[in-house]
Order: structure tokens, then sequence, then C-alpha cells
């Protein structure tokens, strides 16, 4: 696994490549936006990791140019923690952000959460259901032929619980996922973004007969004419 580390900060593109390095990943570092984007183009890396104030193109421009060719996974490192940033750099396209200073053993598991989304070779990159198509090689969801904009966050809610295969994906299982180990009891945060989801993509929102609830448990993908219970 192949990671590219964006970083102005060299004792932290040291510190990242000695320990990440440990743990079996392949890295390659970027010290301006420019470099960036110029070794994501030469190395093709399966994520990216990139600091927003970077010299020679900053990171929200990074983002902006990888998301015109690609759609590799990217994972922000940022000292910048006010929710305007946050909210700012996912619109642009970023998959996640961890704010520094940061726990080693959450960093590492943002990073398993997001390879784990990578498509598995063989896999079917298409699922649909009632008048909706998910094409996954391509990030895409249309609604009776029409493109459907989902943020970053619906995103990855509604890919992780389609690669389900129907089976129940638990409460704290989607929380970990999604938002990372400190927000596993965070329901709140599920009940607000299913919603969300059952608007732009159910028949019947409130009456979810695809993106259903498993009370008390979890949430589970349904296909066509079967239906379940709101929650």
């Amino acid at each position: 696994m192949k990671l590219l580390i964006a970083d102005d900060d060299p004792q932290i593109l040291r510190a990242l490549k000695v320990t990440l390095g440990a743990r079996g990943y392949d890295i390659v570092t970027a010290a301006t936006g420019v470099e960036a984007l110029d070794r994501a183009i030469a190395e093709h890396p399966d994520l990216v990791m990139l600091d927003l104030g970077m010299p020679r193109l900053n990171g929200l421009e990074v983002i902006e140019g990888l998301r015109g060719w690609t759609r590799v996974p990217i994972l922000v490192v940022s000292g910048r923690t006010g929710a305007g940033d946050k909210v700012e750099a996912l619109d642009a396209g970023a998959d996640d952000y961890v704010t520094k200073p940061f726990a080693m053993e959450e960093l590492l598991a943002r990073i398993r959460a997001l390879t784990r989304r990578l498509p598995s070779e063989g896999a079917d990159p298409v699922i649909g259901f009632a008048d909706v198509s998910v094409d996954f090689a391509v990030r895409q969801v249309l609604r009776a032929g029409q493109p459907v904009r989902l943020t970053p966050t619906e995103w990855r809610i509604l890919e992780i619980l389609l690669r389900s295969g129907g089976r129940l994906v638990t409460r704290e299982s989607l929380l970990i996922e999604v938002w990372g180990p400190h927000h596993s009891t965070d329901t709140g945060y599920l009940r607000l973004y299913f919603a969300q989801l059952r608007k732009k993509l159910e028949p019947e929102p409130a009456r979810p007969r695809h993106l259903v609830t498993v009370l008390g448990m979890g949430y589970r993908f349904v296909g066509d004419g079967a239906g379940g219970e709101q929650g």
C-alpha cells in the first residue's frame, strides 16, 4: 500500500515516514503543493495524506487538482481546527480530516478505514435499487438517470452499507468507520445522515425500504422487494 504524505514540516514528514514505513506502508513524500501533485501523477499512491498550509499551492488547491483526474482517498492532516476549515476541505473532495496533534493509533485507524474502501478486484462496481444506480468505480449516484449530489460523509455511509451485501452493519462499526474510534456512541450523527440519504434516495423517505434500520442494533441495505422500519 503506497501512501503519499504532503507536508511542509520536515520533522512531521520524517516522523510519519519512519512510523508508517515500519507498519509496512510504502511512503512517498512531498514538501509543497506542486510537488504533491507531481508525485501523485508519477507514483499513483493508494492514499494521499496532506496538510492544508503548504507553499506553492495550498492543500485545498491540491485537493481540487487531484479531484480533476483521480478518486484516490484523501486524508487531510492539519493544525486548523475550525469547523469551517473542515467543511471546506471535505466539500473540495477530501474524504477525511484529522487535526494536529493526533494520536498515531487514530491516524492508523483512519488510514485503514479509507483504504478498506478501495475497490476490490473483481467486485461489481455498480449496485442498483428502485430507480437508483450507485457506481463505485466513478463514485457516482444516479436517480432516474439524473446525478444525485452526496456529501463525502453521505457517500461513505452509503458505500459501507451497500458493500455489506445485506448484512447488518452495527451503529458502532459505522461510527468508527466514518468518524473514528472516539465517536463510537454518537448515534445522533447516524440519524441525521440516514435521514438525508433517505430523502435523496428512497421512494418514500418516511417509509424506507432500502436503507433500513434494525432497531436497537444498526442498519442494513435491502434490495428491491423488501422493507424495514424507520430509524
